[in-house]
């Protein structure tokens, strides 16, 4: 990638710090006293995040390698490109605007352009396709856990959450089984504004979306240890991610017995809840509502909810600066 597409891209990530940084519903001095409070496990929640983003490196990082043909992309590229990818999804509406095409770019000198656009957009399909995973997950942990809670309207809304989740993974399944690319630029080809450009963009590069689709197929269908293993390192990432709301709720001495299945429900809830809230940059106010939203439900102190999503905002802001760091270092040229 040229120097100034990437300072472009930079650019982006400075300019959502800013606003991030003028969006906070206290003041400054306020932010820094709950920091302090807060002790080492806000730290605890900081540092979590190096081995999730390790666990989400290797899911690509096994996608890329695999069946490289000698072109073969070291661990620490991998995990700097996942991270810096991440901190450009957090700051721009419906995420993949920022961090994929920025990844499909720096991989491309090492990999190729079809490859690194299979690889790009199979980790992005895992990555949701996990969420899928670990919602259908949680579902069946609610009504083991809270059975003697469940009443006609919760059981509706459990159904349709299942049934929604059970949606999600038959269409992912279908595109791991035959190809993505040709079908999503299809779809959007047939949207205002940009239908035009997308559609003269797949007409010349219709013989690289062929081989894109086709590695994406073949992944699933001659690699089936890579799709699974790629699956679970995901799916890990995941669960371990919940232990940041379990740290952020040991802030509070009131807390200090939930347990670590509440906070898969309260992560599951949270990430569904921001999720449906796609089109929203850095997901201003939908983190904090689903946490207060399912914290009220499992009967616990809404501001706790309220408190562990301005912990997530901080933590995000953190991670976000890394990631543009990152950017700026360690890009050598790829001959």
């Amino acid at each position: 990638m040229s120097s100034k597409v990437r300072n472009i891209f930079l650019l982006i990530g400075l300019v959502a710090i800013v606003i991030m940084l003028l969006t906070f519903d206290m003041s400054y001095a306020e932010l820094w006293e709950k920091i302090k409070s807060a002790g080492y496990w806000f730290w605890a929640v900081i540092l979590l995040w190096i081995p999730i983003y390790m666990l989400n490196a290797w899911s690509w990082y096994v996608i890329i390698n695999d069946n490289d043909e000698g072109r073969h992309v070291g661990f620490w590229r991998v995990f700097k490109y996942t991270v810096s990818g991440y901190a450009l999804n957090y700051v721009t509406p419906v995420g993949v605007l920022g961090g994929e095409p920025y990844r499909i770019m720096e991989l491309t000198p090492y990999v190729g352009a079809a490859k690194a656009s299979s690889s790009v957009i199979l980790y992005a399909m895992m990555h949701i396709f996990s969420h899928f995973w670990f919602w259908a997950f949680s579902l069946l942990l609610f009504v083991l856990m809270y059975t003697s809670i469940i009443t006609w309207y919760i059981a509706l809304i459990l159904i349709a959450m299942t049934a929604f989740c059970a949606l999600g993974i038959y269409f992912f399944m279908l595109g791991y089984r035959n190809g993505l690319a040709a079908r999503a630029l299809r779809f959007f080809g047939k949207w205002p504004l940009v239908g035009k450009r997308v559609r003269r963009f797949a007409e010349k590069n219709s013989e690289t979306i062929e081989r894109v689709d086709s590695q994406i197929a073949e992944l699933h269908a001659q690699h089936k240890s890579t799709f699974y293993l790629s699956l679970f390192l995901e799916f890990a990432a995941r669960v371990v991610g919940c232990l940041e709301v379990m740290f952020i709720l040991y802030m509070l001495p009131e807390n200090n017995e939930i347990s670590f299945f509440d906070c898969i429900l309260m992560q599951a809830f949270m990430s569904l809840f921001a999720n449906l809230m796609f089109f929203i940059p850095m997901e201003m106010g939908t983190r904090e509502g689903g946490f207060a939203m399912i914290t009220g439900a499992l009967h616990m102190r809404q501001a706790n909810g309220v408190l562990t999503g301005l912990v997530t905002r901080l933590r995000e802001l953190f991670w976000i600066a890394v990631g543009l760091l990152l950017m700026k270092v360690g890009n050598k040229k790829v001959v």
